[in-house]
Order: C-alpha cells, then sequence, then structure tokens
C-alpha cells in the first residue's frame, strides 16, 4: 500500500529513538518514514543522520507542528500520509490494522485508539488484548491528533494544514473541521492500538517562557476562524461532552475497555 509516515520532532530524542524502533517492521517493508526535524539541539539532529530507511528534512528553527506536517506530506505524497507524534510507541501490524478499518468503515480520515501515560504494563500484551475486542468498535466523525491517517484526495481538496497556527494546539482541530466542512468522514478505530506518552513536546514548550503565547494566540486564531462565539463555543463543548459520554459508556459496558484511556493518578482513566 501506497503509504507515507510524517513525524515532527523538536528534542525528545529518547522517545523519537523510541518511536522510529517500533516502526522497524514498516521500514523494512518499504514504507517511507519521513522525520522533519524543528530544530533540536538535544542531539536529535545528528542521531537522525546516522539513520537509515527515513528520510530526514532539517528547520533551522521550530516552525511548529503544521508546517512540518506539510513539508512531510508534501515531500513525499502517497495515497495515504500517517501523520504521527513522536511520542509514542506502535505494536505490530499496526499499519494495516488501521488503514483496513479505514477501508472497511469508508474514512477518509482515521485514527486509532490509544493509551496514554506512563509505559507501566505489557504494551505488546494490551495491545492484542485491546484489538481482540474492539476491534468493531468505531467513533465515527471523531479523530484526533496523535495519530491520523489521511487520504490523498483529503488533502486535494481542502489544502494541507494552516501554518498560522504557531508551535502546536488547533492545527489538527481545523483540518478535521474542514474535513467534515468539504463532506469527508473521519474516524476512531479499535481495530488499531497505540500508546501515547503524553504530550511530551508540548509540555516542554509550556515549561519555556519565551514560548507560552503561542497557546493563546493559536486558540484566538481558531475561534476566529470558524466564528466561535462565547455561545457557539459553550454549545459545541455540551455536545462533544454528550457525545463522548456516549461513547465511552457504551465501550465500557460492552467490552471494559474504551478507545481513549488514559493512566492518571495512579489509575486508568476511561474517556
Amino acid at each position: 500500500m501506497d503509504v507515507t509516515i510524517v513525524i515532527p520532532v523538536y528534542n525528545q530524542i529518547a522517545y523519537t529513538q523510541g518511536c522510529l524502533r517500533s516502526l522497524a517492521p514498516d521500514i523494512a517493508e518499504g514504507v517511507t518514514v519521513v522525520v522533519v526535524d524543528n530544530g533540536s539541539t538535544d542531539g536529535t539532529r545528528e542521531w537522525l543522520d546516522q539513520q537509515m530507511g527515513s528520510k530526514v528534512i532539517h528547520n533551522t528553527g521550530n516552525r511548529g507542528c503544521a508546517a512540518a506536517w506539510n513539508q512531510g506530506w508534501a515531500a513525499v505524497p502517497a495515497a495515504w500520509t500517517i501523520v504521527l507524534n513522536n511520542d509514542v510507541l506502535l505494536p505490530a501490524g499496526w499499519r494495516n490494522a488501521l488503514l483496513g478499518a479505514a477501508d472497511r468503515a469508508g474514512l477518509a480520515i482515521v485514527s486509532p485508539a490509544m493509551r496514554e501515560g506512563e509505559q507501566n504494563y505489557d504494551f505488546e500484551g494490551y495491545a492484542r488484548e485491546f484489538t481482540k475486542r474492539m476491534a468493531s468498535v468505531m467513533r465515527r466523525g471523531d479523530a484526533h491528533g496523535v495519530c491520523f491517517a489521511v487520504r490523498r484526495e483529503v488533502f486535494a481538496r481542502v489544502g494541507g494544514f494552516d501554518e498560522a497556527f504557531r508551535i502546536g494546539q488547533f492545527e489538527d482541530a481545523d483540518f478535521f473541521r474542514r474535513a467534515r466542512q468539504a463532506g469527508f468522514t473521519l474516524g476512531t478505530t479499535g481495530a488499531c492500538f497505540l500508546h501515547h506518552f503524553g504530550s511530551v513536546t508540548q509540555n516542554a514548550l509550556r515549561s519555556s517562557p519565551a514560548a507560552k503565547p503561542y497557546e493563546a494566540e493559536n486558540r484566538a486564531h481558531f475561534r476566529k476562524k470558524w466564528r466561535l462565539n462565547w455561545a457557539r463555543r459553550r454549545w459545541e463543548r455540551g455536545l462533544i461532552a454528550l457525545r463522548g459520554w456516549i461513547w465511552r459508556t457504551r465501550e465500557w459496558r460492552a467490552h471494559r475497555h474504551t478507545l481513549l484511556e488514559k493512566w492518571q493518578e495512579g489509575q486508568l482513566r476511561y474517556y
């Protein structure tokens, strides 16, 4: 299958190394992995230049997620582009499971289920058990920015990611919104599972006083772009909360899992 995997990175070399190790089977099968380095200063640049099997794009500074994603999918156009965070682990067979679910459901954008937080469990074993139980579960209309696969025709119709969203935050929500508006169907599937350590790069950036304004700026740009006044925001938040409650309640009752799980404060929580 014609697939490109795009991974933006900014420092956090240990997570990038773990992610690429878990992608070794995909690289061995000929899948193109494009790593976009946004000006890392922790040895990531030098380490990436020593790796075989991946295409590396180096930026002189942190251009942010939207720009890096655009660089990646434009560098190696494919029938499917999978956008991936670097702080994830992927089990055997994840790619075919993800895209197979999209084909069966007629999706143009698809995300996998995930567990977030500390990796304090048997990942491969948990992934096998999870996907066996949850393979038929789908949240139609919903995707997330940790990992999502996009059909080529989505980019052809709606364009790339809005680079006015600086550094990170809201560029994924904006893209999903434009895709829905153009008539494309999104979904999150239980047939594929990954582990997400949890916004490692964003958390590091938030600790830097120089980078703090970007989140507020992106939020303001998103609201202005989509004309989201207070009343509309409140209505949409309520709708999202209700839909999430219905999904997780149904999933838990039927399967004792939900598509989004998180280890938090010493226990596994379900979303």
